[in-house]
Order: C-alpha cells, then structure tokens, then sequence
C-alpha cells in the first residue's frame, strides 16, 4: 500500500514537472514569436515611412512658359557658336516670358519674387532646346521649365494641407494661377538619376554619388578579394599550427569586430597623411574600405576552405597531384561559392559604411560626375547624409529616395551571394 502510494505521488510529480516544462517551453516560444513580430512590425514601419517620404522625389513639378528666344536679350549674333550658346543670358528670356504671364507685376521685390517661381535649371533647359534647334533663335515656343523646389513641395502637398514653405502670398495667387490653366503638372524626375549633386533641391541627383559608389566598390574588390583568399589559402593549407599563427588568427578576429571609424582614422593617418594621397577619391575609399573588408573575406574564405572534405584532398594528392594543384583544381572550387558568398557579403557591409569615408574627406560636395578612381567623388551614405542636414523639404524627399535607390542596391547584392552559392554550390 505504501509502494503504489509512493509511486501514485511521483507520477504525479512527473506530471506536474512536465505540464511546468511544457508551459516554460509555450512561453519561450511565444516571447520568441513576439519578438519576431515586433521586429517585423518595426521594420516594417521604418520602410513605409521611407518609402511614403521618398516616393515624391520621382517626380517634378514643371510650369509651362511661352519663351521668345529674343537675339537681342540672349545676346547671341551667331547660334553655331557653342561659347556663345553656353554664355547666353536664358535668364531674361525666362523673366520676360513671366513678365508677360503676369504683366500686372511691378516693384522690384514682387518681380524677384515671381522670377523664383522657376528653377535656375531652366537655363540649362533652354540652352539644350537651342542647341537641338538653332532656328528657335528669335522665335516664341511653349516649354515647359524646372519649377523652383518650394513651388514642386507646394504643389505635391496640394489636396492635402499644404506645405507653404518660404512661398508669399502672391507666389501662392501666381501658382494657383498656372494651376487653374493647366500650366503646372508633375512628370518622372528623369534628373534625380542623371545629375549629380547640387546646392539646388530640384537639381539634385544621385549619379555621382551612384557611379563614387560603383568605383569605390571596385577598388574594394580588385584588392580585398584576391589578398583575402590568398591569406585564408595560406592559414588552413601552408601554415604550421604555432603561436605566431594563433596570434595572426586573433588579430584577424579582432579587427573583424574593430569599429569602422577606426579604419578610417588609419586610412587618414597612412593614405593621406603619410603618401599625400587627395582627398576624396575612389581609389582612397576603396583602400580603406578593403582594410576593414579584409578580416570578413579571410574568416568566410577560411569557413569554406575547411567545409571541402579531407577525402578530396587525399584523392587528389593520390592521383599525383602536387599540393599547388590540390589547392587550385579540387579545393578553390568546391570553396568558391562560400568565398563568394562571404566576400559579397563583406562588400555589403562596406556599402553601407559612412564613417570611415567621413574621416578621409569624402564629405565634400561635389557636382561633377567622376569618370575614374582618381576623379573627386562621394558614395551614396555620405549623400544621404549631406541631404539629411539640409533644412529644404525636397532634400528630405531625396534622402529617402537615396535610402530607396541604396536599400535596393543592398538587397540586390545579397540575393546575389544567395543566387551564386545555389549555382556553384557542388554536393559530395
């Protein structure tokens, strides 16, 4: 009676100890799930708040004028001549033709006003039409100019509450004007991806940033990659276990976690301080951005290295193959999608950076678009960045555009790493 009492209560215990177990285990997994969910809910927040303010940025308000290209106010005497063309004054073509829309206007303080309807990108409008067609030259054409940025965030806001911005009284009664007769409207911001940077909103495009970027990478690469497979070939395949080579392992773990600033504080004390290399260029970013590169291709290129059987090694060096040729026909192959994999990833990462780019000088402004690894240059994040500082509405709307155009460079190289391992990936 005492035994099946006994046994009767441990049971019990044991069931009361599981039934604990499995709610602790519930809870565990709930807390994971919310936490999975908050994550998602958060990010997907952070996208639709980038998505909703960069969205605008694809399009530009353009307001139509009926433009005389008077000789005289363009102070051209031979179209054919393209100095001529490029020092032409399109600026008074433009106030006179606004002059005309709204001839009540008078005073030197409405004129400005009404002369900053239009972006100062209309020059350069005007000179490609005469350009394209010389015989325009003293003749009057509808086009349609580049309105000033406080005029394109007035006129998106429309229907909603509307964005005054700097914009007067009457400037607000002169757009409600080309409003109401149909001279105002929006079309595709073709210039956001085919300029460069510029003081001006309306202006601004990310091509230079986009191409720094593209030449940058590429310095990263042509150095990062072949320096760090040959380090990862020579640590798992030549390399005695010592304590030298313990402490080249460490090192190459601890500089994978060392702060990017810190790289960037090395590149300005070696690159520029010490060779007297320029400031921001390509090819300086890119030598900075392969240092702090390096120590991820070593640690994915090493992890592929020692995922290839020993069994292939052996089959290959039984068939007469010499250590060299082991390595370079069985083992590069079979590790390659997994070098590939880390190295993308690690560019990636590099993509992302702004701080040690930041240290080299790569925060300046430029317009030009660079051509070469020499030519002075900024990178997307450093855009970004320069944007999130200024005051203009529209420059908010191009920083989250940016962020757009850079979020889907991002993506794309992941899924790159994805879609290079799945081809090369060989089972054994």
């Amino acid at each position: 009676m005492t035994n099946s009492t006994e046994k009767l209560s441990t049971n019990q215990l044991v069931e009361k100890g599981l039934k604990k177990r499995y709610r602790a285990e519930a809870r565990f997994k709930a807390y994971g799930m919310i936490s999975v969910s908050i994550g998602l809910i958060a990010l997907l927040a952070l996208f639709t708040e980038i998505i909703s303010k960069g969205t605008p940025a694809f399009m530009q308000t353009y307001v139509q004028l009926e433009v005389n290209f008077d000789a005289d106010l363009l102070e051209i005497t031979d179209v054919t001549d393209d100095t001529q063309l490029r020092m032409a004054n399109y600026s008074a073509i433009i106030r006179k033709a606004l002059i005309e829309r709204f001839p009540d206007v008078s005073g030197r303080r409405e004129k400005r006003s009404l002369y900053s309807l239009v972006s100062v990108g209309g020059n350069y409008q005007l000179q490609d039409v005469l350009r394209a067609d010389p015989k325009l030259l003293g003749e009057t054409k509808s086009i349609w100019l580049l309105a000033d940025d406080d005029v394109d965030s007035y006129y998106k806001s429309l229907g909603e509450e509307a964005y005054l911005g700097r914009l007067t009284e009457n400037q607000v009664t002169w757009i409600s004007s080309f409003v109401d007769d149909k001279h105002l409207k929006k079309r595709f911001n073709s210039g956001f991806f085919t300029s460069g940077d510029s003081a001006e909103p309306e202006q601004a495009g990310i091509l230079g940033a986009f191409l720094g970027t593209l030449l940058t990478l590429v310095v990263t690469l042509a150095i990062s990659f072949p320096i760090g497979v040959a380090a990862a070939i020579y640590l798992e395949e030549y390399a005695k276990q010592n304590r030298f080579t313990d402490f080249i392992e460490v090192n190459i773990n601890n500089l994978a976690a060392v702060p990017s600033v810190i790289f960037g504080l090395l590149g300005l004390a070696i690159f520029l301080n010490l060779f007297g290399m320029p400031r921001s260029i390509p090819l300086v970013g890119g030598l900075v951005l392969s240092l702090m590169t390096l120590p991820t291709i070593i640690i994915a290129s090493r992890a592929a290295i020692k995922s290839v059987p020993p069994s292939i090694r052996q089959a290959s060096l039984g068939m007469g193959a010499s250590k060299m040729q082991m390595i370079l026909h069985h083992v590069l192959p079979l590790a390659m999608p997994g070098m590939l994999t880390g190295t993308i990833i690690g560019m990636a990462q590099a993509l992302g950076e702004t701080a040690p780019l930041l240290m080299i000088g790569m925060v300046a402004f430029i317009a030009d678009i660079p051509s070469n690894v020499t030519d002075p240059a900024t990178v997307l994040p450093v855009q970004i960045f320069l944007w999130a500082d200024s005051p203009e509405r529209a420059f908010t709307e191009r920083t989250s555009a940016a962020i757009m155009v850079l979020l889907v460079f991002l993506i794309s190289m992941n899924l790159a790493a994805v879609w290079l391992r799945k081809k090369l990936e060989r089972r054994w």
